[in-house]
């Protein structure tokens, strides 16, 4: 699967549900909900690559994961808080 349609995916979940935090599973189950779980090692793939160029935040029992390692256990993903200030 193509990284690109994944991590547009993440941002349109993202836009919907707003500042809520949502598993990476959601994505996958919201696209393939009968074979998600083929699909769980590319969404955490482009989690990540959006988590690196900052357009979402990842967090661990409510940490920000390191961005140069692919976490260990379940994460949330959260839209990043837009500011005023250029």
């Amino acid at each position: 699967m193509s990284l690109a349609i994944l991590e547009i995916a993440i941002l349109e979940m993202c836009r919907m549900r707003g500042m809520a935090s949502f598993c990476p599973s959601e994505v996958v189950r919201w696209m393939y909900p009968n074979a998600w779980r083929h699909f769980m090692p590319d969404v955490h793939h482009a989690m990540m690559k959006l988590y690196r160029d900052n357009l979402i935040s990842v967090t661990q029992a409510g940490i920000e994961v390191d961005k140069n390692f692919l976490p260990k256990g379940p994460v949330r993903i959260q839209p990043i808080k837009k500011t005023n200030q250029s």
